[in-house]
């Protein structure tokens, strides 16, 4: 018997599965999936826990089969969970996309973006998607700041439309990459360290002195030790901190310097207390890169967001140049503090 003839099938399509399960039941286990918890899930869909629970329960009934794994606190979805996962996340997309299409048919502006960026990268992504959304006003936009290694998965995962990072993940080879905006890398010290004075250090040098660098695995660490690597050397960590803002903490707070995106003092630029030392090889002239997997048909929104942010290079390039001239200009040392007299 063929599945034509099969009555749980109807012209090809499961029709046992469509009379048995709702998309609110996929949105629910999708969310669990995705989240590794019950409870955010239920957060996210403002939803009841009791709710998300019984839903997935029925769920589970229609399938005949174990959907999730829960040891303790840790939710991961079994082999067929994560079939029907991956099923889930591809007729979703398949919906975005006719909605995005069908606005586009009626001549509106509506969609969803989703857009995944490293940490770094949120320095200057929100400023691109708030022009972004300026023009086009009625987009729903998701933002997710992550670290390399959950980029990574996202990726494998097909979770977003696009997605902004600093190094290729060499373990994924079929990526669409467009070379996107300058991410420099500078060493910085705290102004008024002794450094800070002098001209065209040595990386010898500057492997005297300590560091403080984000985790391994991180696309910035990963280039700061093959500068070093290249000259023979291996820099002294003192510590390893996960946020740029951290680091940047650490440094003020004289536990080491460290080498980062310039992206990251754009904020406090040259008036802030964190200096850029004149160092041999620096700065690293290096790419953030926007990517989506090969043969994934982008939808209309994405396509736009796409084109939108490669138009935004030059500014953000200018950006970049006159926060290096005015770092390189401001090599005096901070004031020392007033005390205090008693009389």
């Amino acid at each position: 018997m063929t599945d034509n003839d099969n009555p749980r099938f109807k012209g090809g399509i499961p029709d046992y599965l469509i009379r048995h399960t709702t998309f609110r039941q996929m949105q629910i286990f999708e969310a669990i999936v995705r989240l590794g918890s019950f409870t955010r899930a239920a957060e996210e869909l403002f939803l009841t826990q009791p709710t998300v629970s019984s839903q997935i329960k029925k769920l589970t009934n229609v399938m005949g089969l174990p959907l999730l794994d829960q040891s303790g606190r840790s939710i991961k979805p079994t082999d067929a969970g994560n079939d029907l996962y991956q099923a889930i996340r591809k007729i979703f997309d398949c919906l975005s996309d006719l909605d995005t299409r069908l606005a586009g048919l009626k001549g509106l502006q509506r969609g969803r973006l989703r857009l995944a960026v490293v940490t770094t990268a949120k320095y200057f992504t929100p400023e691109i998607l708030g022009d972004f959304c300026r023009e086009h006003p009625a987009v729903d936009v998701t933002l997710k700041v992550t670290n390399r290694d959950e980029m990574i998965d996202r990726i494998q995962n097909n979770e977003d439309d696009l997605y902004i990072l600093g190094q290729l993940p060499s373990k994924l080879r079929h990526l669409e990459a467009h070379r996107f905006a300058p991410n420099p890398l500078i060493v910085m010290a705290p102004k008024g360290h002794p450094l800070c004075k002098e001209a065209n250090i040595s990386i010898e040098r500057l492997a005297k002195e300590l560091f403080v660098f984000r985790e391994l695995g991180s696309g910035i660490r990963d280039a700061a030790m093959k500068a070093f690597s290249e000259h023979g050397i291996v820099p002294n960590v003192r510590m390893e901190l996960g946020s740029n803002e951290a680091i940047k903490h650490a440094v003020v707070g004289g536990l080491g310097l460290t080498i980062s995106s310039l992206h990251t003092l754009t904020l406090e630029g040259a008036s802030g207390p964190i200096a850029m030392l004149d160092v041999q090889g620096f700065p690293i002239q290096r790419k953030w890169y926007i990517v989506h997997p090969k043969g994934k048909e982008l939808s209309l929104i994405a396509k736009r967001f796409l084109e939108f942010a490669m138009a935004s290079e030059p500014v953000i390039s200018a950006r970049m140049q006159s926060l290096l001239k005015d770092l390189s200009a401001c090599k005096k040392p901070a004031p020392a503090k007033r005390t205090m007299q008693i009389l």
